[in-house]
């Protein structure tokens, strides 16, 4: 039986099963820009690794906002989601590896959607499409043809945290709050995205760019200390900006054999949405 990855995939391993024929793999670039959202898929359509679909952040991986009452990418409905794995191609069988080219960025929240809807062989690209050239893997600007397939969803809530379980959290010693933005953004300063700078009272800052040396993960051992001296033995919610760098923390605990975190997938722009909610600024917890 062929290995099943389900947390990153480093390029040798990605050329060795396209090497073997690619027989049940399904490659998906999912390169955006927050800036400027039509970059990734015009930079897709120029070129990709052969064979890889795109998945469009706005698009595919969220739903449409609601102001003043969602984050900036609340999760897609279920079955609008289902739906589109379909049109992948992506059933129960099939080996997902996802990439951009920003570190995980963007992949990690595919990676976290597919494991939320119960898929586990899934797999970000350690190193992006950057490694996967370094290796050799084949580019092109061709668009494949893909067999719809049937996925049947095994929805995991445990996944998720609400926004109540949020506030609980603010009380409870055995949940740790955890920010995956930048220390800036954490701290109320350089907020650039969002009307209200900040973070929510009692969370600790953990950017997810630490996660990263030279644009590859790190080491197991290395995440496995970064997050058990942050968690203290705690179990975990995890937020950012919109819900999508969030799932990038996840990962990196995921790899490194952390269990109990759940993300909140509204994360600081659904929380701002009710100004009753308190907001802590500065470094202090």
């Amino acid at each position: 039986m062929r290995q099943s990855y389900k947390t990153l995939i480093d390029p040798q391993q990605l050329a060795a099963l396209i090497a073997e024929g690619g027989q049940g793999l399904r490659l998906i670039d999912c390169r955006f820009d927050l800036m400027q959202p039509s970059a990734g898929e015009h930079a897709y359509r120029q070129a990709h690794l052969a064979g890889a679909v795109y998945a469009h952040l706005d698009r595919d991986l969220s739903a449409p906002i609601v102001p003043g009452v969602t984050g900036r990418h609340p999760l897609p409905a279920v079955d609008a989601f289902v739906a589109t794995l379909c049109r992948w191609g992506i059933d129960e069988h099939t080996q997902v590896v996802v990439y951009d080219d920003k570190g995980g960025m963007f992949a990690a929240r595919l990676w976290w959607m597919l494991r939320w809807l119960g898929h586990e062989a899934v797999a970000v690209l350690d190193g992006g499409l950057q490694a996967a050239q370094a290796v050799g893997l084949v580019c092109d600007g061709v668009l494949p043809e893909v067999n719809a397939c049937n996925f049947q969803p095994r929805l995991n809530a445990l996944m998720v945290a609400e926004v109540d379980a949020v506030v609980t959290a603010m009380g409870d010693d055995g949940i740790r709050l955890l920010d995956a933005r930048g220390f800036d953004r954490y701290c109320g300063e350089n907020e650039t995205i969002d009307p209200v700078a900040g973070h929510i009272p009692t969370a600790l800052s953990a950017p997810f760019m630490a996660n990263l040396v030279d644009g590859r993960f790190k080491l197991r051992d290395e995440l496995r200390a970064r997050y058990q001296a942050l968690l203290g033995g705690s179990e975990a919610i995890v937020y950012c900006g919109s819900g999508v760098t969030a799932a990038h923390d996840v990962l990196a605990m995921t790899h490194a054999g952390i269990e109990s975190v759940r993300l909140y997938p509204g994360s600081w722009s659904h929380w701002i949405t009710d100004p009753a909610r308190p907001v802590a600024t500065g470094s202090d917890a």
